[in-house]
């Protein structure tokens, strides 16, 4: 079958499309034709292990995992002989497996059904990001109604769900993106657009609630002075400094009481992810997609998920 592997950490550059062994489900797995696959920043990041941290659990010297791509979505082609809840022709979705191939074998528990209604491409660009949004507001923000809450990076893949979920919460939302990006932060329910171009949100002598930063890039004291004395910030991404400034200042300045500050890495929860569905089904939130490309066009769109310019997900479809 075809896939897109890489046998060494660098750029775009190091994927290869290629042929590999289909795998064969075991008695407690689903084996999953693939027809999208939803990239995320974690999916260049384990490319380049890009924090070097990140090698100690992907692989020291070279990759223990040959597949990026963890956010599927895809049919049911064959189950194991445990298998109970999916039968072959059921479309599902997750955020398990290295999806980035024409097939994948993930454990049944890992699985959930796709929403009803949304395409296969529109399914994939939901999983990590969705789940990122819900647990950094709902677990790790403890987000509450009428509460006053910030989306920095609101028109990434987090970030636009972030906007619809902290609506969903009952919260005033205010959303910081590009000039170009307005309109599309107000059309997912952000309540005041911040264009970060023109004005700074932790300058203008607004004071939040909770600051959810779907890519941080700024100090940890540009965040702290943006929150009420008992506000939260809590980070789910940026560059290296940044996150190194979440760790280390971030857990100081927590310890000091009123303001908290964190960085956190969602986890794959198909509990989560039912809820999620659910709330897509009932038509509370919805992904936003940017483009597709084609597996064999992948270090194409590596390249332009890298930019960082997206507004919205990056999807690469995979067959008709």
């Amino acid at each position: 079958m075809k896939a897109i592997i890489y046998t060494q950490y660098g750029s775009p550059d190091v994927l290869q499309f290629t042929d590999i062994p289909k795998p064969t489900p075991k008695d407690d797995e689903v084996l999953v034709k693939i027809h999208a696959v939803g990239l995320n920043a974690a999916d260049w990041h384990l490319m380049r292990a890009d924090p070097f941290l990140a090698r100690f659990s992907a692989g020291l010297f070279k990759p223990k995992n040959p597949i990026l791509g963890e956010d599927i979505a895809g049919t049911v082609e064959a189950v194991g002989s445990a298998v109970t809840r999916f039968k072959p022709g059921d479309a599902v979705f997750a955020c398990y497996a290295r999806g980035l191939a024409e097939c994948v074998c993930a454990p049944e528990s890992k699985l959930t059904p796709k929403p009803a209604n949304l395409s296969f491409e529109e399914a994939a660009a939901v999983p990590m990001a969705a789940l990122t949004a819900l647990q950094g507001l709902r677990d790790h923000g403890k987000i509450q109604p009428t509460q006053k809450v910030l989306i920095h990076g609101a028109s990434g893949g987090v970030g636009t769900f972030a906007v619809q979920m902290a609506k969903h919460f009952g919260a005033e939302v205010t959303a910081v993106t590009s000039t170009t990006k307005m309109n599309a932060a107000r059309a997912l329910g952000a309540d005041h657009v911040i264009d970060y171009t023109r004005e700074d949100f932790s300058q203008n002598g607004q004071h939040y609630d909770l600051i959810f930063a779907a890519n941080g890039n700024r100090s940890m004291s540009d965040y702290e002075r943006a929150l009420t004395p008992t506000g939260k910030f809590i980070m789910a991404g940026g560059t290296n400094a940044q996150m190194f400034q979440a760790l280390v200042f971030g857990g100081l300045k927590s310890k000091k009481g009123g303001k908290t500050m964190k960085i956190f890495l969602a986890s794959s929860s198909p509990e989560d992810l039912t809820i999620i569905k659910d709330w897509i089904e009932a038509g509370k939130i919805r992904p936003v997609m940017d483009r597709c490309y084609p597996l064999e066009q992948t270090v194409e769109a590596m390249r332009y998920l890298e930019a960082g310019h997206a507004k919205g997900k990056i999807v690469v479809t995979i067959g008709a």
